[in-house]
């Protein structure tokens, strides 16, 4: 979802609460999607999900003219430091948004840190972003994205607003490693001397944590987020 409005004061990592016309008595914690820009763009990123009517409603229902109410910021776990080490991005559906408002931010120093970002879903059509993060890592020397999925082929049920929204742009089926994402990012540490963020469902943040402690990455190194 892009919006344009007022400028809304908020740190990359953060959410804020939002308020949409179709559910104007349950506001909603969304993480922007872009850092903060002057003249007030903003994404979100929202996926219908069984028995969620505030994100189905705002997928299915939301049109060009609707306001939104956009108020306080929250959260703040999800940050990068000005230390210079590497940094472990690791994203899970729609917790791709904060880290990508981060990758954006950081577009705003001359020097970079290393950047790799794990990005995980069942299949590669889960992988919603494939043709922004594609460019953008062909784009800038220090990212590497590094897709992960369950199974390499897409489901045979159909996907309508996937084949609506489907482009030639994405991650060559070589460049998929397949598992699932906590144990594929364990694999490649213990990251000892990284940040590492984190945000995804709170099962999957919870079960990668554990993996990544158990597997020798120090607590301390690891920030997270739940969407």
């Amino acid at each position: 979802m892009r919006l344009i409005g007022d400028a809304v004061p908020f740190r990359p990592g953060e959410y804020v609460t939002v308020t949409v016309p179709q559910a104007p008595h349950a506001p909603r914690l969304l993480s922007p999607a872009l850092p903060p820009s002057l003249d007030g763009k903003l994404e979100f990123h929202v996926r219908a999900v069984p028995g969620g009517w505030v994100s189905g409603s705002i997928v299915a229902d939301t049109r060009p003219g609707d306001i939104w109410q956009i108020d306080a910021p929250a959260g703040g776990h999800l940050h990068i430091d000005d230390s210079g080490r590497d940094v472990v991005l690791i994203a899970g559906g729609t917790g791709l948004a904060p880290l990508r408002a981060l990758i954006l931010d950081m577009l705003r120093n001359p020097n970079p840190p290393r950047t790799y970002l794990f990005i995980g879903g069942r299949s590669p059509r889960d992988l919603y972003a494939a043709d922004m993060l594609t460019l953008l890592a062909d784009e800038l020397p220090w990212l590497t994205v590094i897709p992960v999925v369950e199974r390499i082929d897409d489901p045979k049920r159909p996907d309508d607003w996937h084949e609506y929204t489907r482009v030639d742009i994405g991650f060559g089926e070589e460049q998929y490693l397949a598992g699932r994402l906590p144990e594929v990012v364990a694999e490649h540490g213990p990251f000892l001397d990284h940040q590492v963020l984190l945000c995804g469902s709170p099962g999957m943040t919870s079960v990668t944590i554990d993996r990544l402690v158990a597997g020798g990455t120090p607590f301390e190194n690891i920030r997270f987020d739940s969407v």
